[in-house]
């Protein structure tokens, strides 16, 4: 563990984000992380509430002078994706995060490194525990599992909260603001299958893709990078026709959020098709990393052999699943019409997993459009049914519209270009912020979204800039000591 962060500036932001660090904190898992941030707030002689959604909100009055503002909500969430390099000995619900200060950077080593959402956070719980700061009254909603559901979001009541303007810290680009987001879908897919046993003459392989960079599958979804899942799939389908592949085991991705880094599957050929099954994947090796040079520079394409495992998928139904497989939408769907540069509308094939006789994939669509997310999420229904497989869409969160008039944004507007000579840019986001949940049980906020630098959120290159870190924070000060009257 290193602890030469919390002596990084701003100490009382970086101190905080160390604690977080220490405190296992995946998604589903933040019982501890939510008795930390209880135990804060009340040390701090703050009014410290858990909601039903098990969400934490700590209460601060107003600075003398300055209770006649309006109230500011200051958003986060508690939990953080759980991935790390497969070659890593780490336990996420165990665990502290070990991190370490690279130049400009602080990382984690081969896990993610929890700045999303934990700087956000830590420069919440630094306003509450400040005795210098002025400010009016201040509210922080801390949510909890955002990464795999919004479950706190969904189940956030209205009536609790007292405040005006919401200022969410959940964006990743320092200079940024963010006034609107996409929404989201979940598709669930189970396909059953028969086995059989392994036919004789059969040798036994597993085939190893790796090296993927992965991330987050908003953010990053249209950087060109390599979908595990989809990668694997066009091997084995090649193989399945060509060399008489069969397939006894095959698991993908983990996180519907995250764009899946490795797969991994146990195979069977038959042993007079070896040569031509080696040759073909040596080819398909050097296919890829042509296909991906930029994108994916350390792609990594490897077969071993395996021991014998006792069955595989019967070929009629590993065929029809190849296939489905095949056509599934992913990536980039459609770029925004309203703002150029932005996508619209995608999908991630995240997870694929054979699990005692049927095979579990795991679908994320996002879209700013609420009619284009339904219309994806029925093209990706379509795929599967045909197959015979069955498909449940779930989990539907609407997106955040942008309010280009919104007071907050042009407050933020004038004082970012008051302290820093420029204009920040004004962005919506391909993400899935709680904004546009929150906003629908109050609509009465005006809200905004803004957040230090974090490159590679969701993957184990997560890291955060330490300049950008002071500027988001005094930036964040500033514009709760110029928050307007009531």
């Amino acid at each position: 563990m290193n602890q030469d962060i919390k002596n990084l500036e701003p100490k009382e932001v970086w101190s905080f984000f160390y604690d977080l660090t220490q405190i296992p904190r995946p998604s589903k898992k933040e019982d501890k992380v939510r008795e930390f941030l209880v135990n804060f707030g009340k040390s701090n002689g703050l009014e410290t509430i858990v909601d039903k959604a098990g969400n934490v909100i700590i209460r601060k009055p107003a600075t003398a002078g300055m209770e006649n503002r309006k109230g500011v909500i200051l958003q986060g969430h508690m939990d953080m994706v759980p991935q790390k390099n497969s070659d890593k000995v780490f336990d996420f619900e165990k665990d502290p995060i070990e991190t370490y200060i690279d130049g400009e950077w602080v990382k984690a080593d081969g896990t993610t490194l929890g700045a999303d959402n934990g700087m956000g956070v830590a420069a919440a719980m630094a306003v509450l525990a400040s005795k210098n700061l002025k400010h009016g009254p201040i509210e922080a909603l801390i949510t909890t599992d955002e990464e795999t559901g919004m479950t706190g979001a969904f189940g956030l009541e209205g009536g609790i909260l007292k405040g005006d303007i919401l200022i969410n810290l959940d964006s990743e680009t320092e200079g940024e603001m963010y006034v609107g987001c996409a929404g989201g879908l979940d598709a669930n897919v189970k396909f059953k299958y028969n086995t059989v046993p392994v036919p004789s003459g059969h040798k036994a392989y597993k085939i190893n893709l790796t090296g993927l960079k992965g991330g987050h599958s908003g953010m990053e979804i249209g950087l060109g990078r390599g979908n595990a899942n989809k990668i694997m799939n066009r091997f084995l389908k090649d193989a399945f026709e060509k060399h008489g592949l069969m397939l006894s085991s095959l698991h993908g991705g983990s996180l519907r959020n995250a764009i899946p880094r490795e797969s991994f599957a146990v195979v069977t050929i038959p042993q007079d098709k070896y040569n031509d099954f080696i040759a073909s994947a040596n080819k398909f090796e050097k296919i890829l990393k042509n296909e991906f040079s930029a994108t994916e520079p350390d792609i990594n394409f490897t077969i071993s052999e395996e021991k014998m495992p006792e069955n595989v998928i019967d070929p009629k139904d590993l065929w029809k699943i190849l296939r489905a497989i095949y056509t599934c939408p992913n990536g980039v769907m459609r770029m925004s019409d309203a703002m150029p540069g932005l996508v619209e509308s995608s999908n991630n094939l995240a997870s694929v997993d054979t699990d005692n006789g049927c095979l579990k994939i795991k679908c994320l669509m996002r879209s700013s459009v609420d009619s284009a997310k339904e219309a994806l999420g029925h093209a990706i229904s379509s795929a599967f049914e045909l197959a015979g497989a069955e498909v449940e869409l779930t989990g539907a969160y609407p997106g955040w519209k942008p309010n280009m008039d919104s007071p907050i944004l042009k407050e933020c507007r004038e004082i970012y270009k008051d302290m820093y000579g420029t204009l920040p840019e004004i962005m919506a986001i391909h993400a899935g912020l709680e904004c546009g949940l929150l906003g629908a049980v109050y609509p009465n906020w005006d809200m905004i979204s803004f957040g230090p630098t974090i490159c590679f959120p969701h993957s184990p290159d997560e890291k955060v800039n330490i300049k950008s870190v002071k500027k988001f924070y005094d930036f964040l000060i500033k514009v709760l000591e110029n928050i307007p009257q009531k």
